[in-house]
């Protein structure tokens, strides 16, 4: 059983939903035991004079009483309770604020924008692999909050009164999805945004993370149109004209997006629009965690990890007890092979990466069984919590470690959205021969190989006699070029005709 000492709940009273996140700590990493979310939209609550209405807070309080079950078992030292941008602005949020923690037993705190842009921040680092030199952006129902940092330090912290609830009150409250209302909602977040621009440009940064509930139905969108998992502002305008072409709100409808995330997303839409344009940005990418992760990693006392997806690699590796060893060795020579094809294939680091990746989790599925060892890798990996790792990147792997032998299924390699199609080909391939080659368990019968390319043909050249010396991994290198045959990849062998590579 479940130790209540070992349970901890961080609790997001937001301006659109009420979140609670229950976690247990399991070897030096966060296992999420459950989530809760339910829809409150207290900011819609507010009257022009910030007061709260009854009505809003009787839902507010509806929902705690559904968390304050959960948290009965769960030591008071070890539950965080915050609230923000609504209660901030309400003048009567003690009125709330005071049935609330009654109802949970516990005090809740009602932050302010800078300690939730910090608390977003340390959540973001604490889950989300890339650089560490970032933007994070999280837009908020009731307000937004962008933070400039490096690794585990936040240099520049923003948090303005713009939302997604909010701006649908006052530029979709007709329901109309017009270009004059979206031209009245971004240029209104334009104004807000404009005295921060500066400072935020001067900071710079390497990667943009989304921690919102807009780009999370962006990803959710993207996914389920085929679109690899970037977002960028040609993307936000596309959707924005399919947006306008629904008409009403009501009537959205866009492949992906849910009917729970379908009445804010055109404001929260509107506002992302015009902070892509405002600090011209290129892409985001969709944040693992956010302020309830930094609750949570805050009262555990982690510290933030240089590296997140080497912590979440060792982690898995020591949970389902996999051969290191082996793992290093098919790392070791998937990244020998692509040193030497990386410039022809335009293999990038975010690629070498996620091979990298593949290759350290690739035997996972033996924990369950050796027969359809792939197919379980691939089901593991999916299921999996994954710190650092984006969803599209989770598909990505599974969908290698589901391709890392027997017949190749080459719609799935097209169907991620992580990478584009040629290029998880090429990692696959590159994947399946380190692991053919590393098949003997031994360092000291990885060969000294070369790997050419021209165009998608790939050519192997072998130690002299290294096919007869090593009559199984040779069989299998041919069966390999057999199946790569079927799906029209083309692979050579040669061997030197000395006993020494040139």
């Amino acid at each position: 059983m479940l130790s209540s000492s070992s349970l901890y709940a961080a609790i997001d009273l937001g301006s659109n939903s009420f979140h609670m996140l229950v976690v247990r700590e399991v070897s030096g990493s966060i296992q999420v035991v459950t989530r809760i979310k339910r829809k409150v939209r207290l900011a819609t609550g507010l009257d022009k004079n910030n007061h709260l209405s009854q009505q809003a807070m009787e839902r507010g309080w509806q929902c705690l009483r559904l968390f304050s079950e959960y948290l009965q078992d769960i030591p008071a030292s070890q539950i965080r309770v915050v609230a923000t941008a609504t209660l901030r602005l309400a003048v009567n949020s003690a009125d709330f604020v005071g049935k609330a923690s009654e109802i949970l037993g516990n005090p809740v705190k009602i932050i302010s924008g800078e300690e939730e842009a910090l608390l977003i921040y340390q959540g973001v680092a604490h889950t989300t692999g890339g650089s560490e030199k970032r933007l994070v952006v999280d837009i908020g129902g009731g307000s937004t909050e962008l933070v400039t940092g490096t690794g585990a330090k936040a240099n520049q912290l923003f948090s303005l009164e713009v939302g997604c609830v909010t701006w649908l009150e006052r530029y979709f409250n007709d329901r109309s999805l017009t270009e004059e209302n979206f031209a009245q909602a971004e240029s209104a977040a334009h104004h807000i945004l404009a005295p921060i621009t500066t400072t935020l440009l001067k900071q710079g940064w390497q990667i943009c993370v989304g921690a919102s509930g807009t780009v999370q139905a962006l990803q959710e969108i993207m996914i389920a149109q085929g679109m690899d998992e970037l977002i960028t502002l040609p993307k936000l305008q596309q959707l924005k004209y399919k947006a306008i072409e629904c008409g009403k709100l009501e009537e959205l409808e866009i492949d992906g997006l849910t009917l729970e995330r379908a009445l804010v997303f055109p404001s929260g839409l509107a506002i992302l629009i015009a902070i892509f344009q405002a600090l011209n940005i290129e892409s985001m990418i969709l944040a693992g965690g956010a302020l309830r992760e930094g609750l949570v990693y805050g009262m555990l006392d982690f510290p933030i990890e240089q590296d997140i997806r080497t912590r979440t690699l060792c982690n898995i590796q020591h949970r389902f007890q996999l051969d290191i060893e082996q793992a290093l060795r098919v790392k070791q020579l998937a990244e020998h092979f692509c040193q030497q094809v990386a410039t022809v294939w335009n293999l990038d680091a975010r690629c070498r990466e996620l091979l990298t990746s593949a290759c350290l989790l690739h035997e996972i599925g033996l924990c369950v069984d050796f027969r359809q060892g792939p197919a379980h890798s691939a089901y593991l990996i999916s299921h999996l919590d994954l710190p650092g790792y984006t969803p599209a990147q989770k598909r990505l792997l599974a969908t290698l470690l589901n391709n890392q032998s027997g017949p190749i299924d080459l719609a799935s390699l097209s169907q991620q959205n992580a990478l584009p199609p040629l290029q998880a080909q090429q990692l696959c391939r590159l994947l399946r021969l380190a692991i053919i080659f590393a098949s003997r368990r031994q360092d000291d019968t990885l060969p000294a190989l070369r790997l050419r390319v021209e165009n998608e043909t790939l050519t192997i050249t072998l130690p002299y006699q290294w096919q007869m010396q090593h009559p199984l991994r040779a069989e299998a290198l041919h069966q390999e070029i057999q199946w790569q045959s079927y799906i029209q990849w083309t692979l050579f062998l040669e061997e030197q005709n000395n006993s020494h590579l040139g």
